[in-house]
Order: structure tokens, then C-alpha cells, then sequence
């Protein structure tokens, strides 16, 4: 992480990430994109459905190779690079065809190293390997939930989980979150921890920052009147007044399950997260 002297009340606080270790270079313009951003708003009414969204810099989507469309094909990592549409870094590789693709760097990956998709292959970070060929206690992390669907979970900076046991065809991974859950041996995960795991002690020290990343500013709902927030009103500062908080609809809010029960892959979850 780089801090900074005080020289301003914001650079006070300030910490930001390291950029040293990445390639100087510009995206590969191949694989850029550009999204359009609704910023809070539905595409279909324009009314704002997510609030708190707007503004922001401009950015291309960098587009990640999440699953293994090309197995069995060595290639070269030739880059290093930060995407600004997620937390972690990514690594641009190259096949000897001079085919190439952006993929979620592993924390240690070297430029200059050769990585692979494979049913199995050696259990070096970056590799890309069936479930069921990993061996208990490795790291892995860009986890199919279907086989051949690519990767779906555990791609934040420095999440991984844990290769817990083999158990008839399946695999228990315990997750970032601590829950346990069963996995078919089909699906393809990668080796490694996700890079940048030092992102949770990034601190934007300024209200301008968040407001270049998109985000507005949120009011409380205990500031507001009360025909405005269940929160609302009062003389002075004063407590919710509730027993359990609400959204601004009066739906319950903060710590109530919003999993449904009927969901198919309830059945595949062993453990729970610890509350």
C-alpha cells in the first residue's frame, strides 16, 4: 500500500494501492468494450430503480476469459494490468497461435510465465484444473457452479477457498465466507488466490474520489423527516425507533434472509456462513 504525508485533511487518511508491479503499458484494444451506463436508471423505463449511482469517470470494459474455451493450450503471460471495473488485477496471455485473452490474475504470477487449461495439470498458480484432480487443502478460486459454464464465484481480490474433501463425485469447498458447499468434480476452478489482496485496506480519504468511482452521496434515514424514511423526525438526534430497521418502503433491512428456500442449490450447501 502507499500512504502519503498530511499534507490536506484528505491525503490525511489516504491510502492507495501499489501500481509499481504492473506492466506499463495501454489495454489491448481487442479486447475492450464499452458499456453503456444507465447509472441507477432501468434500460426499459429510465426511472431510477438503484440509488446513489451517477456520475463517475469514463472506462472500457476489459473482457475476461472466465471459462477455458481453448484446453490443453499453453500460454505466456505477457502482461499485468489493472482494470478499473474490479477489484482485482488482471493478466493478459498469449497462445502460440498469437491468440490472446484477459484472464484474473492469481496473486504471484510472474509475466513471462506459462500457464494452462487442462482436465489436470500441474498444481501451479494460474493453471486452470477439473475440480476433481485438486488435491485437499489447495486454494482455488474463479469456481464453475455448472460445469462448462465458467467461472461464476470467488473472484474478488484475495478470495479463495479451500479444497475440503472428495465425496462421490463431488468436492467440499469452504468458501470465502466460511460456508461449505459441494461442488461437481466437472467444474473447472483455478489455482491460486485471486491478486490484490491488499484492496481492503484501500482508503479514498475524500468525498471526490468516491464521486469520480460513480458513486453519490447517501443520506441517512434518521437525518430525514418522517414523510420521508421510517427513521425519520424527532427533536434533535434520536434513535430509529424501531426494534429492527427498514428500507425507505418499510421492508425489513439489515441482517434478514433474502435467500429463497426453494432454490435449487440449497441442496449442495453443507454449512452455512458463520453469522
Amino acid at each position: 500500500m502507499k500512504t502519503f504525508k498530511p499534507t490536506t485533511p484528505a491525503r490525511r487518511g489516504m491510502t492507495k494501492i501499489d501500481f509499481s508491479l504492473l506492466t506499463k503499458k495501454d489495454p489491448e484494444k481487442s479486447l475492450l468494450k464499452y458499456v453503456k451506463r444507465n447509472v441507477g436508471r432501468s434500460a426499459s423505463t429510465g426511472r431510477i430503480t438503484t440509488r446513489h449511482k451517477g456520475g463517475g469517470v469514463k472506462r472500457m470494459y476489459r473482457i475476461i476469459e472466465f471459462s477455458q474455451t481453448r484446453i490443453d493450450s499453453p500460454a505466456k503471460v505477457t502482461a499485468l494490468e489493472y482494470d478499473p471495473n474490479r477489484t482485482a488485477f488482471i493478466a493478459l496471455i498469449q497462445y502460440k497461435d498469437g491468440i490472446k485473452q484477459y484472464i484474473i490474475a492469481p496473486q504471484n504470477l510472474k509475466v513471462g510465465q506459462e500457464i494452462v487449461f487442462a482436465e489436470t495439470a500441474p498444481l501451479t498458480e494460474g493453471n486452470r484444473i477439473k475440480l476433481k484432480n485438486i488435491p485437499v487443502g489447495t486454494n482455488v478460486y474463479n469456481i464453475e457452479l455448472e460445469a462448462g459454464k465458467g467461472g461464476k464465484i470467488v473472484r474478488s481480490a484475495g478470495s479463495a477457498a479451500q479444497v475440503l474433501a472428495h465425496d462421490e463425485g463431488f468436492i467440499n469447498l469452504k468458501m470465502p465466507s466460511s460456508e461449505i458447499r459441494r461442488f461437481s468434480g466437472e467444474c473447472f476452478a483455478t489455482i491460486g488466490m485471486v491478486s490484490n489482496p491488499e484492496n481492503r485496506f484501500y482508503r479514498l480519504g475524500k468525498a471526490g474520489l468516491s464521486r469520480m468511482k460513480g458513486r453519490r452521496p447517501h443520506v441517512r434515514g434518521s437525518a430525514m423527516n418522517p414523510v420521508d424514511h421510517p427513521h425519520g423526525g424527532g427533536e434533535g438526534r434520536q434513535p430509529i425507533g424501531l426494534k429492527h430497521p427498514k428500507t425507505p418502503w418499510g421492508k425489513p433491512a439489515l441482517g434478514v434472509k433474502t435467500r429463497n428456500r426453494k432454490k435449487w442449490s440449497s441442496k449442495l450447501i453443507i454449512s452455512r456462513r458463520k453469522k
